[in-house]
């Protein structure tokens, strides 16, 4: 039975737009979009809306003819105006996008007379002529449809599609995700710097904020990628947000199945890889080597690789109205054989990933005005493999020589929600999810009687024959349980009073990483041998020369190392906002709102170290003007602040109490498998970084009063209507990164600080986490346990200040779809400079979540500012698909971007020297200082992707052969170049330097099959 709701207060009264700029009080967690318009003015009318998975509002028509139906489902609506109960004028097939309007307006039912009011057959039954513009949105995003989804040639996940949004690429540092992805930068920021949500559910990895758990590809019904502009309701994120929105069942059962291929014949030969500086004399790391193969580095053209997926799905109704119930299920398997480096220890293997997806959701419509959601979804990755042999001079796979590690990643989450219209102006909705992942990593052959022996080349040859010892034994191992876990809580009250929509909610988030980090294999340490040129000299701080010991004269030593760094860690995010929605006249609309963010991390022993609970505001303000009042221009502009929460990977490391410590010994022999024996310890264990096991004091980790890092943002665009089959549109942005988070490293000049303040200090950190750019506050322990209190200035660090800068401009014009064909076109001018590219290091592949080498000393930060790392100046895009004929339709999808900054890094200053232990990771090169950007750019690069699909009418439309051609011209130019140019902090050049490390992937067909009935 359909309760009525029949209040006659103003409904939004967002009423009182004449293109409706009504505000859905959507987000970027989104599931949800409004249907809004005009009916002419006549009593008791109502507006009935009625989705294909059985939502059912009725709306009343204020006394100006509007209303307004906020916080509904994403799906296809039909939309009845009702007077007395009786249907005058209706409009079938709306179709609702996430986030966003539909106005669905009757003004052409206002000739309409009581006769026809009470003459059913006079109903106008028509499909919705909507405007091209959603003047209701104050945000930057582009909306992605499954109908889209299968006609375009895309790569079959969440990335591939996010691409498709402008200021949207690739991340330099080719990064993936915990499941294989490869991850993406918007607007310049680095690849850990997004959110991922499924169904409003936030699955952003924990550890590092690499990527997140996303849907099968089948499952998508929309992905919604924000670029910027996000409201108050917000937060987390100072790069780009996916937001993927499941299929739900309907009133119809529908099924359907799918099998895709991507052959070995139909995939192009990767181009191999020459050293770039020249080639080296011997192997790099097998002695008395013969040189290699003229200049060859990697064969890449011997790696192969061929991928299956097979996939299904079903949905409909259990109880028709109420209950529904859609799930998809996909299984790929990926399979490659690839050769590595000369000289690699395991140079050849065959790879095998299976990659089960599944997804569920069940839709309860209690009553019209209470649904439950519940939500199911996994995605998973589990590898194995085997190492083999190479022949290097004839090309050839040798004899397997062991198995890979068996690896599983991914996770499964599940998410209930409420949805609650508790009146026409009142709706209360609650979230609630739970996330676990897995990162399950464990040897194919391992054998714990062996002892792991680093530096064999520099055992005593008097006792070894002059022919290194050692076996193949692991280096470390990983917990099987490791892996992490999250939960998210989300409330929001939506209010509608006079021209105001109110929005009110709180989102917190749990997270815990756990087990994170390795052990020792074999008896729980390693043996690393070593020398020094004078045995009067000693191996180590806190040992005593050689030459005092037995066997020492010689100068050979060995270390037993032991390293135990398996810990766990956990955060809590809290955050509360509010915001308001104004429909201030027919034309105007401005969206306020404050939002509070709090962060807390906490060490193993549950101490918090970081804790930014002092109230962290985001002010956010935009607005839209409707310029013609009809939907067919609109300005727009946005200006916000947005907060960041650390990773837990710097939990793991600054904050744990890990061990990592070596006992110094001469010896008199060594056994066959490479163990010293003879030994004479010459001091107790040592540790360069003071970890003995003991977590340092929580306030000693950070910077005093550190604070979270934040970005500012700033909008402005128009969208117009150009004609009535195209819209086009321009937009500006500029971001400001005002504060992050990194480690620092530089200890003696905190202690030199110290000392010069008379302290006596008893202990310090390896690294501290500070605010780069800026003055710092340390806490020490003197010797007497007492905590004290060293500030160094920014400028006694030796730092410029912070600095990362975007701005872009993004041009568009589209076509929509018009039954034949459907075309978007971008470009995007942008820059993206300073010193520093984020919680990442792209130029270095460093992942590390804010402990990269950036700000670890002033020395590395000279000549820093410049390009950074996913700055692509010109960017290019068109996607579209043509409908030929009933049967046949093709599509295509080409992105032209000039290249990132080419980075040369090596030894400091003009004499190649090594001040501060950081080898050949300064910006300087061959001898002259070496600001990232000032050695051009890699060359442009313009993939063009092709498809094809066939519907034979005899098949009833239903099946569907497909193929896919992905860089049809085979282009393969560079997207890396290695970029250290000497052999450490010397002069010695550096064999791979400019070698092309990575580039695009090579031409490769997809075909499918598919049924749906």
């Amino acid at each position: 039975m359909n309760t009525k709701i029949h209040t006659r207060r103003k409904v939004l009264a967002l009423a009182l737009l004449a293109g409706m700029g009504a505000t859905s009080g959507a987000f970027a967690q989104s599931t949800v979009g409004t249907i809004y318009g005009s009916a002419p003015i006549g009593g008791n009318e109502t507006v009935l809306l009625e989705s294909n998975s059985g939502i059912r509002r009725e709306i009343a028509v204020d006394a100006k003819g509007r209303y307004v139906a906020s916080q509904l489902p994403v799906g296809t609506y039909a939309v009845t105006l009702r007077r007395d109960g009786a249907a005058i004028d209706s409009r079938k097939n709306i179709q609702l996008t996430v986030g966003g309007s539909a106005d669905v307006s009757f003004a052409a039912a206002a000739a309409a007379s009581a006769e026809n009011a009470q003459n059913l057959s006079a109903v106008s039954v028509t499909a919705a002529a909507l405007p091209a513009i959603d003047v209701t949105t104050v945000d930057s995003r582009t909306v992605i449809t499954s109908e889209q989804l299968a006609k375009l040639p895309l790569g079959r996940n969440a990335e591939a599609i996010a691409k498709l949004a402008p200021g949207v690429n690739t991340n330099t540092g080719n990064f993936t995700g915990p499941t294989g992805k490869q991850l993406v930068s918007f607007g310049g920021a680095s690849a850990t710097e997004n959110a991922y949500y499924i169904n409003g559910f936030n699955t952003t990895d924990p550890l590092f904020g690499a990527g997140g758990l996303t849907l099968p590809y089948g499952a998508i019904d929309q992905q919604e990628v924000y670029t910027g502009g996000y409201s108050a309701q917000y937060g987390r994120s100072d790069g780009g947000v996916i937001n993927q929105v499941g299929k739900r069942g309907t009133n119809e059962w529908h099924f359907g199945a799918q099998v895709l291929w991507e052959p070995q014949f139909a995939r192009a030969d990767q181009r191999n890889v020459y050293y770039g500086n020249g080639y080296p004399g011997l192997y790099d790391t097998v002695p008395k080597a013969p040189p290699p193969s003229g200049t060859l580095y990697i064969p890449r053209a011997e790696d192969n690789s061929w991928v299956e997926t097979v996939s299904a799905y079903a949905g409909g109704p259990l109880i028709k109205d109420k209950l529904y119930l859609f799930i998809a299920a996909e299984y790929e398997r990926d399979q490659a054989r690839s050769v590595t480096q000369i000289g690699a220890t395991n140079p050849a293997q065959t790879q095998q990933y299976n990659n089960p997806r599944w997804y569920a959701k069940v839709d309860w419509n209690i009553t019209d005005n209470n649904i439950i959601e519940v939500t199911g979804a996994s995605d998973k990755r589990e590898g194995s493999g085997t190492y083999y042999a190479f022949d290097y001079v004839n090309r050839q796979r040798g004899a397997a020589t062991g198995p890979m590690d068996t690896t599983k990643q991914g996770g499964t989450l599940g998410i209930i929600k409420y949805t609650g219209y508790i009146t026409d102006d009142l709706t209360i909705d609650a979230l609630y999810g739970k996330y676990k992942t897995h990162d399950y990593d464990v040897p194919g052959a391992y054998n714990p009687d062996l002892v792991y022996i680093t530096n064999p080349l520099k055992q005593n040859p008097a006792l070894n024959g002059g022919v290194p010892r050692f076996t193949n034994q692991l280096s470390s191992l990983a917990d099987p349980g490791r892996g992490n876990e999250m939960n998210n809580l989300r409330v929001n009250i939506t209010y509608h009073w006079g021209d105001h929509t109110i929005v009110a909610g709180i989102d917190n988030q749990n997270s815990r990483a756990n087990n994170i980090g390795t052990v020792n294999t074999g008896p729980g340490y390693s043996y690393n041998y070593g020398s020094v040129s004078d045995p009067s000299l000693s191996p180590a701080g806190g040992v005593p020369p050689l030459a005092g010991f037995p066997d020492g004269q010689s100068g050979y030593y060995v270390s037993r190392n032991v390293a135990n760094s398996t810990v766990s860690v956990r955060s809590t995010q809290r955050a509360q906002y509010l915001e308001d929605t104004w429909q201030v006249s027919d034309r105007w609309m401005v969206k306020a709102g404050i939002r509070n963010d709090q962060f807390t991390i906490y060490n193993p022993s549950g101490d918090a170290f970081i804790t930014e609970t002092k109230p962290q505001w985001s002010p956010r303000l935009g607005f839209s003007w409707d310029v013609n009042g009809d939907s067919s221009f609109k300005v727009f502009g946005n200006a916000g602040r947005y907060y960041l929460s650390l990773p837990l990977n710097p939990a793991t490391g600054a904050a744990a109490g890990y061990i990592a410590t070596q006992t110094y010994f001469t010896y008199s022999g060594i056994d066959a498998q490479g163990v010293p024996t003879g030994l004479t310890q010459m001091a107790p264990a040592v540790s360069a970084n003071n970890s003995f096991g003991q977590q340092p004091d929580p306030r000693t980790v950070t910077g005093k009063n550190i604070g979270a890092e934040n970005q500012d943002e700033y909008i402005l665009g128009f969208n117009k209507q150009l004609t009535d089959k195209y819209v086009w549109g321009v937009k500006a942005t500029y971001r400001k990164l005002n504060n992050a988070i990194d480690d620092f490293c530089d200890v003696n000049l905190v202690t030199a600080k110290a000392a010069a303040q008379g302290i006596d200090v008893g202990s310090t950190n390896s690294c501290y986490l500070i605010n780069p750019g800026r003055a710092n506050t340390f806490v020490l322990i003197d010797t007497a346990g007492n905590p004290q209190d060293v500030k160094l200035s920014n400028k006694e660090m030796g730092f410029q200040g912070l600095k990362r800068r975007y701005y872009g401009l993004d041009f568009f014009m589209e076509h929509p779809f018009d039954g034949t064909w459907y075309g978007k076109i971008n470009y995007t001018f942008s820059r993206s400079y300073g010193n520093t590219e984020g919680q990442v290091r792209s130029d270095l592949l460093q992942l590390g979540g804010s402990a990269s080498e950036d700000w670890d000393n002033g020395t590395i930060m000279e000549y820093a500012n410049g390009r950074q790392n996913n700055d692509h100046t010109h960017v290019l895009k068109f996607f579209g698909y043509y409908q030929v004929s009933p049967e046949w339709q093709v599509s295509g999808n080409i992105s032209m971007s000039t290249g990132q900054p080419k980075i040369c890094l090596g030894a400091y200053g003009p004499d190649y020297t090594d001040p501060v232990d950081y080898g050949n990771a300064y910006h300087w090169c061959n001898g002259q200082p070496s600001p990232p950007g000032s050695h051009g750019s890699l060359p442009w690069t313009h993939p063009l992707d092709l498809g094809v699909t066939y519907r034979p009418a005899w098949g009833d439309s239903k099946l569907a052969f497909a193929a896919n051609v992905f860089n049809v011209f085979n282009e393969q130019r560079p997207t890396f170049l290695s970029v250290n140019s000497t052999d450490g902090g010397n002069s010695t050049p550096l064999y791979t330097y400019n070698s092309k490390y990575l580039s695009e992937t090579p031409r490769y067909a997809r075909f499918s099959v598919s049924y749906d009935f």
